[in-house]
């Protein structure tokens, strides 16, 4: 079914305060529903009964400035479970939306502080905690510099999603009602980092600036990992490393997993010429 203006009211029903007044969508969508919070409360977001058909991500997403509407790809915590968690069950948490209220380089600092700290029960020796970080220290170095870039992020946003369902047919698309793509996770309540950030508005507002510097878009979402197309990756190992501190500030679990004495040393040299960045929080 293809919906001309306004929204069908299921849709309408994802956005508050009159929001959907003059939005439409004029491309077709697979059968699906609205979901509601297991807790109670607003409806989170749509999600699609089966599989993404090919393409549908690439023109939802080209309908974002008229619907309102970002597009997600997401997958469960178990395929065989008819129930879909986190998504289909409503294992989510609608909080506040305010990124644009938070100061994303003041959050990384203050994780970055907490993630290099040695307590009496770490299994790292003080030394071998800094090392982890290398070749900085426990002061936080910064954001990386902005790249330039002139390649679409869109298109790159597209063509990632397109790769992804290639590899993960089983995968369901969303819709959430949200300005930007950075915003939907916390529109829709998604906690998959909730061990390491309580509020994911704080997430939200880190995207937010990924989204300026380089041309970050939010693709694909599991129960506890996020993928992002990346349209200005760095180019060379130094410029990888001030990348990869923002990573570490954000998600240290993807420094924390690579073993040998410098983790964040290691885990810049997958970034070079990336242009997709996995997170998984634990």
């Amino acid at each position: 079914m293809t919906f001309d203006a306004p929204l069908p009211g299921d849709l309408a029903s994802l956005f508050v305060d009159g929001a959907a007044a003059g939005r439409s969508l004029a491309v077709a969508l697979p059968p699906g529903r609205v979901v509601v919070p297991e807790g109670g409360g607003r409806p989170a977001f749509w999600l699609s009964d089966g599989p993404v058909p090919a393409g549908l991500w690439a023109r939802l997403r080209a309908e974002h400035g008229r619907s309102g509407l970002w597009p997600l790809l997401l997958d469960s915590q178990d395929d065989d479970d008819a129930a879909y968690p986190p998504w289909g069950n409503g294992e989510v948490v609608v909080g506040e939306l305010q990124p644009g209220e938070r100061d994303a380089e003041a959050f990384l600092a203050r994780s970055w502080d907490d993630y290099t700290g040695h307590s009496d029960d770490d299994p790292l020796t003080p030394a071998e905690r800094l090392a982890v970080t290398s070749p900085y220290g426990r002061q936080w170095p910064g954001r990386a510099p902005a790249p330039v870039s002139t390649t679409d992020p869109d298109r790159t946003a597209d063509g990632l999603a397109e790769q992804l369902l290639a590899g993960h047919q089983s995968m369901r698309l969303g819709l959430v009602a949200a300005e930007r793509g950075a915003d939907s996770l916390t529109v829709a309540g998604w906690t998959g980092p909730t061990n390491y950030i309580p509020d994911t508005a704080d997430l939200s507002a880190v995207l937010r600036d990924w989204e300026d510097r380089f041309g970050a878009r939010v693709v694909g979402v599991g129960f506890d990992t996020l993928l992002l197309s990346v349209t200005a990756p760095p180019a060379t190992h130094a410029e990888a490393l001030a990348v990869a501190v923002e990573h570490f500030a954000l998600c240290p679990d993807n420094v924390w997993q690579f073993d040998g004495a410098h983790p964040l040393f290691t885990y810049a040299e997958r970034l070079v010429g990336d242009h997709s960045w996995t997170f998984w929080w634990d």
